[in-house]
């Protein structure tokens, strides 16, 4: 029986560690699809799921880590999506295909109730396969699944971003990059915040029309009305949640958005009701999307050719080592693994 290798969580106590097994090749049954699986992405989500920190139950042993892409290899009965030789990449949850979320999507999330990718080859239903448009690489599709879809969704939320409004982002972790780039795709102003001066220089380089050193400027709300002439953004993606969510609520306009998209500061905390009454806030929550919004922002890259940024790409050998980059909270765009390196 061929073998393959695979990382898998095994638990201790509340916490877990990713260890890397040898294990049968899966196959494919009616209607799924056997990937060889080219690179996978780390998001936050990976690491708080590591330390025991997620809310929600793993499915035992999970093969970790949502995003990723490859190329089908195998198909199993009855499938018509797609065929052996495409390159797809896959939706984190699963059968999710458009529409609005419902609880009951939540038992078919990638690398967390379902197997991930993390591994050579992994199983999936056709349903949840998304094509790769040709100008992007595995290591690229592989950063697209949870952070691009979520910045997606994210500047759609309650009603689209138009040219001309102004969104604010925070830091420099998969989601805000790509809700900087989305932005920019839609003529929009970026605003952003971020720990460092050299993080924000790179943030302006990457088109970003302002940032905030928050490190230095911890009243940063108040710059941001500032650069704004005192109006307040039309939206802002909070990543942070709980140490950001009150300024974010002070930097956005009359009327604006608050879309919470991220928990990098803690789950605690709260936007005061007088605060949402007083501004007429919409505040709302974006967790990643479906299959057809994922489908629609691929069609959006590719009018452009947009490209995700990259940090860094380890080694399949190295995977502790990508862990311990996104640890660090030094990266600037998307940590990716080299599962299998594809022929050139």
């Amino acid at each position: 029986m061929q073998q393959m290798k695979a990382v898998r969580l095994a638990r201790i106590g509340t916490k877990a560690s990713a260890e890397l097994h040898d294990e049968p090749l899966p196959i494919p049954g009616q209607h799924q699809v056997l990937v060889k699986v080219h690179a996978a992405s780390l998001n936050y989500r990976d690491m708080v799921v590591l330390r025991g920190e997620y809310p929600g139950e793993t499915k035992k042993d999970v093969v970790p880590l949502s995003d990723g892409a490859g190329q089908v290899v195998a198909v199993g009965k009855g499938v018509k999506r797609v065929e052996p030789g495409d390159r797809v990449t896959v939706s984190c949850l699963t059968s999710w295909i458009g529409g609005p979320s419902i609880a009951e999507y939540r038992s078919s999330s990638v690398g967390f109730t379902i197997d991930g990718m993390l591994a050579e080859y992994a199983v999936f239903y056709e349903d949840a396969l998304v094509r790769i448009p040709n100008y992007l690489s595995y290591v690229e599709a592989a950063s697209l699944p949870c952070a691009a879809v979520t910045a997606w969704a994210g500047l759609n939320k309650i009603e689209p971003l138009q040219p001309g409004h102004t969104v604010l982002i925070q830091g420099t972790g998969g989601v805000s990059l790509f809700t900087l780039q989305f932005a920019k795709i839609l003529n929009a102003r970026v605003l952003a915040i971020t720990s460092s001066d050299e993080k924000a220089a790179k943030l302006k380089e990457l088109g970003a029309d302002a940032a905030v050193n928050y490190s230095t400027c911890p009243d940063w709300d108040r710059e941001i009305l500032a650069l704004t002439n005192g109006k307040g953004v039309d939206r802002v993606l909070d990543i942070a949640g709980e140490k950001t969510i009150i300024k974010s609520g002070a930097s956005t306009k009359i009327g604006g958005v608050i879309v919470a998209v991220g928990f990098a500061s803690g789950f605690g905390g709260g936007l005061p009701p007088i605060d949402i009454l007083a501004r007429s806030l919409t505040v709302t929550g974006s967790s990643i999307g479906s299959r057809l919004d994922f489908e629609a922002m691929l069609a959006a890259m590719a009018r452009r050719e947009t490209r995700p940024v990259i940090d860094q790409v380890y080694p399949f050998a190295e995977y502790r080592e990508a862990y311990r980059r996104l640890e660090s909270g030094q990266q600037v765009g998307k940590i990716v693994i080299e599962v299998t390196p594809a022929a050139v």
